[in-house]
């Protein structure tokens, strides 16, 4: 059985299509979108009568003509981020009304979720491929039910899923970050978390992990230091392990065949923790790269044959 595992994609529209049309091209069985898959940001879009502004990266562009905007857009949604028109009365009244901005970022998040997922029940009908998608800590509540919903994809979180004898346990929950995002739980409670899941696998030798945090000091984990004003500490060469104890005592303990994680993007990698191969991809979806692992298991002895990391 061939896994193609990707995560922390943020939003990025072609990163999204890339991960469907993977399935067929590196012939795959199983699909998994590790989480952290809406974005982080608006990058609003202002003018009228034929005129357009945008600042993207810090570099003012100034758009005229209905074919550089829709140029533009697509730039900005394959970075990620989702590209907004507003006159510029609307763009005042955004500045003055904080709830305005959240409540367009909300809707902005949960119709792309719901045109991915509609996307993926295209691509993947007749291809018999699986496609599991677990969302993550960056990511809110409100896009669970719309994955649940789609026909040719199954929701991750919190659900077992029997892969050929193989069981998918996932959660997207992570570690207390500095941003106190979605999903987050102190150590002891995501353990908590881990343990019920694992308590519903038939068997622990055949179980896959599919964890968003890394295991704790496993080189998976290493992210920028930072410092009490969140300044990257030494440019961002300081390095400390972030990742999650619970996850790493959870691998240890249970021993999974495989063990998937993202959430840390300059953390990929695989290791061996004990028997388990624990693999981050890593990411770099702002540059419209997709970064992957592809896994081959041997369903007859429940072990790891080959990996790959690539980038695509």
């Amino acid at each position: 059985m061939r896994i193609f595992f990707a995560t922390d994609i943020h939003g990025s529209e072609v990163c999204w299509r890339k991960f469907l049309n993977a399935g067929g091209f590196h012939k795959a069985d199983v699909l998994v979108m590790g989480g952290d898959m809406t974005g982080k940001a608006m990058v609003p879009i202002t003018g009228a009568n034929g005129t357009w502004r945008v600042t993207l990266q810090g570099q003012e562009h100034v758009l005229s003509g209905e074919p550089e905007v829709a140029a533009m857009e697509k730039r900005i949604a394959d970075r990620g981020y989702y590209p907004i028109r507003l006159s510029s009365d609307e763009m005042t009244a955004w500045q003055a009304d904080q709830s305005l901005v959240d409540a367009r970022f909300k809707a902005e998040m949960l119709g792309q979720v719901g045109r991915w997922m509609a996307l993926a029940d295209e691509r993947l009908a007749g291809k018999g491929i699986r496609c599991i998608v677990s969302p993550a800590n960056d990511d809110i509540f409100e896009i669970d039910p719309i994955i649940d919903a789609a026909k040719l994809v199954d929701l991750g979180e919190s659900n077992l899923i029997d892969l050929d004898g193989f069981s998918l346990v996932s959660t997207g929950w992570a570690n207390p970050t500095p941003w106190n995002t979605f999903r987050e739980l102190p150590e002891d409670q995501l353990r908590e978390r881990i343990d019920a899941l694992v308590a519903n696998v038939p068997d622990r030798s055949r179980a896959i992990f599919n964890f968003h945090a890394p295991p704790f000091g496993s080189n998976l984990d290493n992210a920028p230091k930072l410092d009490a004003d969140m300044r990257y500490v030494s440019g961002g060469q300081a390095l400390i392990p972030v990742g999650s104890r619970a996850i790493r005592d959870a691998i240890l303990e249970y021993a999974p065949v495989l063990s998937l994680h993202g959430h840390i993007h300059e953390g990929r990698g695989a290791v061996k923790l004990g028997r388990t191969l624990a693999v981050n991809p890593g990411s770099i979806y702002e540059d419209g790269v997709l970064q992957a692992a592809i896994v081959d298991l041997d369903l007859k002895k429940a072990e790891v044959k080959r990996y790959l990391l690539i980038n695509g």
